[in-house]
């Protein structure tokens, strides 16, 4: 029975991470394909038009949202932009994903600051633990989860044309091509 007692915290711990993980996966969804800023929206697509035939247009994902994902989108809204105008294709002039990059640190869940031999302890008391001393300010008693959050924002200058595109330019789309091949891959918004 007192082998039981001793695993209970970190069972426990366990038990609170696994559902603290399922409650954040549910909630963490790809930054759907919408203009930026829509239903409170840190990302999404933007453009604007800087003479009759070119626009800048960019896309921005959050946490969860794929680079792959992201380039699909501006693709996808720079041909629709095209189509809106008026136009059959686009070819983009600058083209550029950028990486934002930060790092965040937790404590780790499994590292419970409640021994169950000796109790809960708190400030600088020194234990003796299997043949040696410890204080829980020893470097392995402070554990530390550090994750890498990567976001990507992809933007480009299109420039606009009419009849079909220019034969030899990897950089010029047929927009209704685009169209119909991207639209059903990107995450769109929940219906509400």
């Amino acid at each position: 029975m007192k082998a039981l007692s001793r695993k209970t915290p970190a069972l426990r711990a366990l038990a609170m991470t696994a559902v603290a993980g399922l409650a954040l996966a549910a909630c963490a969804t790809a930054t759907p394909y919408q203009p930026a800023g829509f239903n409170g929206e840190r990302g999404g697509y933007a453009e604007q038009r800087v003479e009759n035939n070119r626009y800048r247009v960019s896309f921005a994902g959050n946490s969860v949202t794929s680079r792959e994902q992201v380039e699909m989108s501006l693709l996808l809204r720079s041909a629709e932009l095209t189509v809106e105008s008026g136009y059959d294709w686009f070819a983009t002039v600058n083209r550029a994903t950028d990486r934002d990059t930060r790092y965040v640190t937790t404590p780790d869940p499994f590292y419970s600051r409640y021994n169950s031999f000796y109790g809960p302890y708190w400030g600088p008391s020194w234990r003796y633990y299997r043949g040696g001393f410890w204080s829980p300010w020893d470097s392995w008693s402070n554990d530390f989860d550090t994750r890498q959050i990567d976001r990507y924002e992809a933007n480009a200058e299109i420039i606009m044309g009419r009849g079909p595109k220019p034969a030899g330019d990897p950089n010029a789309f047929d927009a209704r091509e685009v169209i119909q091949n991207l639209s059903s891959r990107v995450t769109r918004p929940p219906l509400r």
